[in-house]
């Protein structure tokens, strides 16, 4: 952490443009410790800071790690082409800071979704060397029989792929459900491999990163929250 000027450190956590932010300051809408500064080039630690902007709370926070409960029709890019991004379900301020998603989950794919402003995050995140494993609940057109169970296990080709690809863990839970662990993170991964084994992904969901799930977070479809740095710990290979 550092010691920064008052408008330095609103505009690190996206409350827009330097001036922008030297207005909220000099028309008294910041305030720290209950007091309302007036002079933007007054310097703060940022260790620890608590600002109040618009009588909202916010934690000064060098980098944000975010988890996302995505519905449906709503795509992973900051530039959305057909449905809104994802980024309309978070606050304004974490576009203006450039949070951006960790990986990408189909517009019509529900489930976990890591966000971040923080470079080297996102591509660790991201890489396939991490091999860090994600689980994902898909729910298929025709039965999921014991062969296609074998077949996922076993690795289907996917065009363009030199190597089959397989399943950590694929596992039955209802007539059309099915639980798949993959690390690949390959592009459409999931649906491929079904379409690959003779079957159709009418509908995914992930559920978990790492040892990360959803459900220990209690998040509502489009909820959203901060992650603890024990939360984060859990995103790393098992």
């Amino acid at each position: 952490m550092s010691k920064l000027s008052l408008d330095r450190i609103l505009q690190s956590q996206g409350f827009g443009t330097r001036k922008y932010c030297r207005a909220l300051i000099e028309d008294g809408e910041v305030s720290i410790a209950g007091v309302t500064p007036d002079n933007y080039r007054t310097t703060y630690e940022t260790e620890g800071l608590v600002l109040h902007v618009f009588d909202e709370e916010w934690v000064y926070r060098e980098h944000v790690y975010i988890a996302l409960h995505k519905p449906a029709n709503f795509e992973c890019s900051r530039k959305p082409s057909h449905h809104p991004g994802v980024l309309t379900l978070l606050p304004e301020q974490f576009s203006w800071r450039e949070v951006q998603p960790v990986g990408r989950l189909d517009h019509d794919t529900t489930g976990m979704l890591l966000m971040s402003d923080d470079g080297p995050f996102i591509h660790a995140q991201s890489s396939p060397k991490r091999h860090v494993p994600k689980i994902y609940q898909a729910t298929t057109q025709a039965p999921v029989t014991d062969a296609l169970v074998a077949t996922l296990l076993a690795g289907v080709q996917l065009h363009d792929e030199p190597a089959p690809l397989a399943a950590l863990v694929c596992e039955r839970r209802g007539e059309h459900q099915i639980d798949i662990v993959l690390e690949q993170g390959k592009y459409h991964q999931v649906k491929r491999m079904l379409a690959a084994a003779g079957n159709h992904c009418s509908a995914l969901h992930r559920s978990a990163i790492g040892t990360l799930t959803l459900e220990s977070l209690g998040l509502a479809e489009g909820e959203w929250c901060y992650l603890s740095a024990e939360q984060m710990a859990l995103l790393a290979p098992a």
